[in-house]
């Protein structure tokens, strides 16, 4: 078994809750509150009962149900104003506050390179092929607008290390735009952890010849894949691009002989 991520241990280490496992009472009460969240049709905005409703609701203590409204206000599923007219209101739920979340899982057991470009080779070719067609002039002119940032030499540091980023975005950009939400979403979480993986960083910092030219190549290409509804070519040119992204990345990753 792989002792770097066991099946048992702290639960910390663990992607589930075992189904012999009870929940900690505060966890149950926000389970509750979020099934509470639906069955009532709460939308963005909408005021959730008071303490006290809640404490006689639920059965609860004062201070397991404050834990509990923590917890979903740390997942920004509610959040709290104060003063005249103040309580608890359920909150739009961010794509970007949950990835940071997850990047946060990461901070002291650092996915690889390899982790990351395994990801993106399995599923960023399956983003192409579902865009292909569905792409509108509006959407392919964004995405000519982020080439245009680093469709040039960089003149100095940090436009070199602004424009790798640049690069980086244009594919969280089609992951944005993926018909297929979850797919889209998991292709945005290793961007991000691309973005904050210090090794990236410093490669994207290094002032040596990139492969600019050769990823406007292939993003090109895509961007012409994608317009034509060729859903097939998509999904070979990102592979592709991937396959070629990952050897550059990997070989700028090794120490200097």
């Amino acid at each position: 078994m792989d002792e770097k991520h066991p099946l048992t241990g702290e639960d910390g280490k663990r992607l589930f809750t075992p189904a012999g496992k009870t929940k900690r009472r505060p966890e149950a009460i926000a389970d509750l509150m979020k099934d509470y969240i639906r069955a009532e049709g709460l939308a963005p905005g909408a005021r959730l009962p008071q303490e006290r409703e809640l404490i006689d609701r639920f059965k609860a203590a004062k201070g397991t149900v404050r834990e509990a409204m923590r917890a979903l206000e740390t997942q920004g599923l509610i959040f709290t104003r104060s003063g005249p007219g103040g309580g608890a209101f359920v909150a739009q739920p961010s794509a970007r506050h949950a990835m940071e979340l997850l990047s946060t899982h990461f901070f002291f057991d650092q996915p690889s390179l390899s982790d990351i470009y395994a990801i993106r080779k399995a599923l960023e070719p399956e983003v192409a092929a579902l865009l292909a067609g569905r792409v509108t002039d509006g959407q392919l002119a964004q995405l000519e607008g982020t080439i245009r940032i680093y469709d040039h030499p960089p003149g100095d540091a940090e436009e070199q290390y602004r424009q790798r980023v640049a690069e980086l975005d244009f594919h969280s950009q089609l992951a944005q735009l993926c018909p297929n939400p979850l797919l889209g979403f998991l292709c945005g979480l290793m961007h991000n952890l691309l973005r904050e993986l210090p090794l990236a960083r410093k490669i994207y910092a290094d002032p040596a010849p990139s492969s600019r030219e050769e990823g406007l190549s292939f993003q090109y290409r895509l961007m012409a894949a994608l317009k034509d509804g060729r859903a097939e070519d998509a999904r070979r040119i990102a592979a592709e691009h991937m396959a070629f992204a990952e050897a550059y990345m990997l070989a700028r990753a090794e120490p200097d002989d």
